[in-house]
């Protein structure tokens, strides 16, 4: 089984990133991972940070995409791949969806794709080919969107900083259709953030498209730590 991080963050993009690209490449294979998603904050603080004016810019992918860069680079040397993905938050809450499988210029236009709301881009994501997911619904300030607007949520966040309160993110996902997504990651930040958890495959995606059809396949186990599991 192939060991895969579906929520990572890089100090080059993400406020709250502390890991460079060569670390997390080497850690993660220390600690028995085979590839990466990278789930950079697509959010206005992030733009701040980098000193993009939302409104104006016209594409800010090349520079959203600097922490993926890096770090498919790094990783090549463990013949890991891996995948961009992007943590995104309208201006509307504080709610967080994780995308994956999508084209960069679906995500070009901060302030109009932050203007839309969760419920108008999943319509938008889903005819662009996107998987959308959303992080954490329980955690405090987050509130759970309607699951018809999404594809799944994460059943298990293993970030240890924040209450996620994943119990009610698995009860909640019990209680969908059978194709509803469960995700789990390790909503990594920081060095004791590695490899807290993920997903385990039969198969490897050898690119970002085939990691969101693995998602939308569902041949893949969330990893939950046993006293987490229901």
């Amino acid at each position: 089984m192939y060991r895969i991080e579906s929520h990572l963050h890089t100090k080059y993009i993400s406020v709250c990133g502390w890991l460079e690209a060569e670390e997390l490449a080497k850690r993660y294979h220390e600690a028995g991972y085979h590839a990466l998603a990278v789930t950079d904050h697509y959010n206005v603080d992030t733009w701040l940070r980098l000193g993009i004016d939302a409104r104006q810019i016209r594409d800010v992918m090349p520079q959203f995409t600097e922490g993926f860069q890096r770090l498919e680079q790094a990783a090549a040397k463990y013949d890991m791949p891996v995948y961009l993905g992007a943590e995104v938050r309208f201006y509307e809450n504080q709610n967080d969806y994780l995308l994956f499988g999508f084209d960069p210029a679906l995500l070009a236009q901060p302030h109009e794709v932050m203007s839309m709301g969760a419920v108008a881009f999943s319509e938008y994501a889903r005819k662009a080919g996107a998987v959308m997911i959303q992080a954490h619904p329980f955690r405090t300030g987050c509130i759970p969107l309607d699951p018809v607007f999404v594809d799944g949520i994460e059943i298990y966040n293993a970030n240890p900083r924040h209450n996620n309160h994943n119990d009610r993110a698995q009860a909640l996902a019990e209680r969908q259709a059978p194709s509803f997504l469960r995700t789990a990651g390790s909503d990594c930040h920081r060095p004791e953030d590695i490899g807290l958890s993920g997903l385990l495959s039969p198969t490897l995606p050898a690119n970002a498209k085939e990691f969101a059809d693995l998602l939308r396949a569902q041949t893949f186990s969330p990893i939950v730590p046993t006293e987490q599991a229901r």
